[in-house]
């Protein structure tokens, strides 16, 4: 499950709190709703592209974003 934590101020300066978890397939029906995925198409197309690189082996296994360098 992910969390997530959501804070709400009011005018007065009162804050009321709460924690609402989601499985993954929820959070991405979610942020379908609100838009996430829509604006940017060149993101989604990557994304897929990436897929198909992971699946056909063509990765590459990095600790540190300085190992990307070399």
């Amino acid at each position: 499950m992910v969390s997530l934590n959501i804070t709400i101020k009011e005018k007065n300066k009162k804050f009321h709190k709460a924690v609402v978890e989601f499985d993954a397939e929820k959070f991405e029906k979610l942020a379908d709703l609100l838009g996430v995925f829509d604006f940017n198409p060149d993101f989604l197309a990557s994304v897929g592209r990436a897929e198909k690189d992971y699946k056909a082996g063509r990765v590459t296994e990095f600790k540190s974003l300085k190992d990307l360098r070399k």
